[in-house]
């Protein structure tokens, strides 16, 4: 019997690969407090790492998510048609501009895979979002990072960086995990000089966070700049990070192209009535945005008689710098039950990203971080 061939010989997984593929290392969420529990014992863990509402979830959405479990035995409505008509209405939108992901990484990826091929380029900036890299990578295209500017994005040298090749642009307002943020009249000037051949996306994953006159939500462009994308999603400030809900708006001919390769029922029965609940539940999302204030002034207050600086932000969570590389504080907070985010993989070694929690909370990351220093 011949043994050199067939599925019952050795496989070379890597080999086999796509060229993209090879080369990718799998994206680093922050750590679970059930692992620091098992590692260490634990049990009265703080976790600030993951930029999660310290409030949970919506309890308007909790409660649809609860009722729509007697549904789970059937596929959800693949087109969300619900939480479509709903979104359509609270922002003054048309049905057809929406795709709904699950989670924003879900249309990020959406964006990238209708338009992109290995032979164009991607363009986004120092410190982005990691998923930017990583989904570009993965479809074999080839990235162009553009150097940061104040640890934000360069929007001149975003644009120098924009050649023939390039099919699209990922930019983050506010910036994950710097929480910097572009202008208004900057960001619309920059988009207004894409060529023909880029799409940009936008990606508003924490724009209900935002209280600065100084930024300005670009929803209302997208009549007006047809080749823009604008993400967003449920998981920061609506409290449905473990239900995985995002959606994108665009013109209704590249969300025709964003559907086409988009999995069927990508999101779930009990995701898609607790999107559409939390929409409406306006205490929530005032009482969220009102613990973050406080918390972030809570944050800088503590760090600032810590001697340390940190980046402006207009997120829910800060980064900051350190002396030091920021993993010998990071593991060292574990040992004090308290979680918080490298982020040495986003080009900043020296810093570490802190998700703004309740008072209790950010209390204890600010003792625990000075017992560290």
């Amino acid at each position: 019997m011949d043994t050199k061939h067939g599925l019952g010989v050795g496989c070379d997984a890597l080999a086999l690969a796509a060229p993209g593929v090879r080369g990718l290392s799998p994206y680093q969420p922050g750590k679970p407090v059930e692992e620091l529990e098992r590692e260490l014992g634990l049990h009265d863990i703080v976790k600030l790492a993951s930029n999660e509402n310290p409030l949970g979830p919506s309890p308007l959405g909790l409660a649809a998510a609860r009722e729509a479990l007697a549904e789970v035995a059937r596929y959800p409505d693949g087109s969300g048609f619900e939480l479509r008509a709903a979104l359509s209405r609270k922002l003054g939108i048309a049905p057809e501009t929406i795709t709904l992901g699950n989670g924003s990484n879900d249309v990020l990826e959406l964006v990238a895979r209708a338009f992109v091929s290995p032979a164009d380029e991607v363009v986004y900036a120092e410190h982005a979002f990691i998923v930017y890299p990583l989904v570009t990578q993965a479809i074999g295209a080839r990235g162009v990072c553009v150097p940061a500017r104040d640890f934000g994005h360069d929007l001149d040298a975003m644009r120098a960086a924009i050649g023939p090749a390039t099919r699209l642009v990922f930019l983050a307002n506010p910036n994950n995990p710097t929480g910097t943020w572009v202008g208004a009249v900057a960001l619309r000037r920059f988009l207004e000089s894409l060529p023909d051949h880029v799409i940009a996306v936008v990606d508003e994953a924490y724009v209900e966070y935002v209280e600065t006159d100084a930024y300005a939500s670009c929803l209302p462009w997208v009549a007006a700049l047809p080749r823009l994308v604008v993400a967003r999603t449920f998981s920061k400030a609506y409290g449905l990070a473990g239900l995985r809900v995002g959606y994108a708006v665009s013109h209704p001919d590249v969300a025709d192209l964003m559907n086409r390769v988009r999995q069927p029922f990508n999101v779930t029965v009990p995701a898609l009535a607790a999107a559409r609940a939390a929409l409406d539940d306006e205490a929530h999302l005032a009482r969220t945005r009102e613990v973050n204030r406080a918390g972030m002034a809570q944050l800088e207050a503590g760090l600032r008689a810590l001697g340390l600086d940190w980046i402006p932000s207009i997120g829910n969570f800060v980064t900051v710098g350190f002396p030091r590389p920021g993993a010998e504080i990071y593991q060292a907070l574990l040992r004090e039950g308290v979680i918080v985010r490298p982020v040495a993989g986003y080009g900043l070694p020296s810093h570490l990203r802190v998700t703004v929690g309740t008072e209790a909370e950010n209390a204890r990351f600010l003792e625990a971080l000075s017992r560290v220093l």
